[in-house]
């Protein structure tokens, strides 16, 4: 017994005829982020590079989120976690979104020390 996969994104927003339409609508969706994500890299607009947010210049935060958003939308639809039951999916999909904070929580506390160890210690910066 075969059991059919949900031919929709975006909660139902946008639903697809058959899985080879949804492959290429979710490839579509992954382009243009990833798309957004390049732009962003190479444009870096002034706004957003010389505004901080807890530390970290604004544009560093939104290549994070949309990392995140990429990976979580990988994992809910090509991994099917979407047709799992709520408790799989939770640990899943939630477990590293929470390591992945707690990741980017020491790498500021740890960079900010470092920072300050250069700026006012006997070392100065050489490279």
């Amino acid at each position: 017994m075969a059991h059919e996969h949900k031919l929709e994104i975006f909660r139902g927003l946008i639903k697809f005829k058959s899985n080879i339409q949804k492959i290429w609508g979710v490839l579509l969706l992954l382009s243009i982020v990833t798309a957004v994500e390049v732009a962003l890299g190479i444009i870096k607009p002034d706004f957003l590079t010389q505004s901080y947010f807890l530390g970290m210049k604004l544009l560093n935060w939104i290549f994070i989120i949309l990392t995140l958003v990429k990976a979580y939308y990988i994992t809910w639809d090509f991994m099917h976690m979407r047709d799992e039951k709520s408790s799989l999916r939770r640990v899943v999909v939630w477990t590293p979104i929470f390591l992945v904070a707690y990741l980017v929580f020491i790498l500021l506390f740890e960079g900010t020390y470092i920072f300050q160890v250069f700026k006012d210690g006997f070392l100065s910066w050489n490279f």
